[in-house]
């Protein structure tokens, strides 16, 4: 699998390899890297005033996940999630993700998710909004 990342990934998230995101090959578990995404994320978009919860005025919800994995990551090592975002389109968006080792800036994975802008209360799909378009659509573009 190819992932194609947008440049610049503006924002960077450190996280540490905890001994629970260990598997039993000894490495960073599949299921770890998902959380640690979820993490650079919710960093990212508190970064720039957002939550999933309100994203500008709608929540969001996860409705697509690519990993590409490069190298292995281990207990101890820490992290370093570059975050952006790509296509934005009527009702979700794509962000980027690039982990890489901090220690000597090897590349351990590539991740791509899509967000779709979702009102809770209502239980049904939103447009995407205004504020989000504002915050990243001439950054996306370039």
């Amino acid at each position: 699998m190819k992932i194609e990342l947008p440049e610049p990934l503006p924002y960077s998230a450190e996280l540490p390899v905890r001994i629970t995101d260990v598997n039993y090959g000894g490495h960073l578990g599949n299921d770890a890297l998902v959380s640690l995404l979820h993490e650079a994320r919710v960093a990212f978009l508190g970064h720039h005033g957002f939550s999933e919860g309100d994203c500008g005025g709608a929540g969001i919800v996860v409705s697509e996940l690519e990993i590409a994995y490069r190298a292995e990551a281990f207990y101890g090592d820490v992290l370093s999630i570059a975050v952006g975002v790509g296509a934005i389109g009527r009702s979700r968006a794509d962000l980027f993700y690039r982990v890489e080792r901090s220690a000597d800036a090897r590349e351990i994975a590539r991740a791509r998710t899509t967000i779709a802008f979702f009102d809770y209360a209502a239980r049904r799909p939103r447009r995407t909004p205004e504020r989000f378009l504002d915050t990243f659509c001439a950054r996306s573009s370039a």
